[in-house]
Formats: structure tokens, sequence, C-alpha cells
């Protein structure tokens, strides 16, 4: 139960904040890049700067979306488990009813 608590009230809210603030920061350098592509006298230069802070991104980025991913999958694993075992307690209770009130 904690488990899931603590990814409910801490894990997905912090992944998806991650993930607004690399939204923001890609703006960024999608800014930084276009700026420096146009002022820059060596185009070729830019270009693979540019490249390397796409490769960046987007690992980081990827990494973010496999972070929050596995947080949602570990959370609906729990959450299926807890229901599994409330559906196995009411077929008990509906069973030991069942049998009280058919010997009365």
């Amino acid at each position: 139960m904690a488990e899931l608590q603590m990814l409910l009230e801490e894990e997905i809210p912090a992944g998806r904040r991650a993930l607004l603030d690399s939204f923001t920061n890609l703006e960024r350098v999608a800014d930084y890049c276009e700026s420096n592509y146009v002022q820059s006298p060596d185009k070729h230069r830019a270009l693979e700067e540019t490249k390397d802070y796409t490769s960046q991104s987007l690992a980081s980025v990827a990494y973010l979306i496999n972070t929050l991913a596995n947080n949602v999958l570990q959370m609906l694993d729990i959450q299926a488990s807890q229901l599994q075992r409330m559906e196995s307690s009411i077929n008990h209770i509906s069973q030991t009813g069942y049998c009280s009130s058919s010997e009365m």
C-alpha cells in the first residue's frame, strides 16, 4: 500500500513535472540552435552542434517517458493485485453468506 501511495503521490507526479520541464527546455534548446545556426559563420559546425543537442534531448525525453511508463505500469500492477484480493474476499463472503443462509 505504501508503494502505491508513493507512486501516486510522488513518483508519477514528479515524472510528469520532469516531462513538462523537458518540454520547456526543448523549446529553449530549439531557439538556441536556430539562433546559433543563423548567426554562425560555420554552418556545418552549427549543424553538428544542433545534431548533438537533438540527440541528447531526445535521449533525455525517452528516458523520462520510459521511467514514467514503468511507474504507471507498476501502479496498475499493484491496483490489479488489490482488485484480485478484493474479488477473492467478496467471493469468500458471498459463499460464506450463502452457506449460512441456506442452513437456516
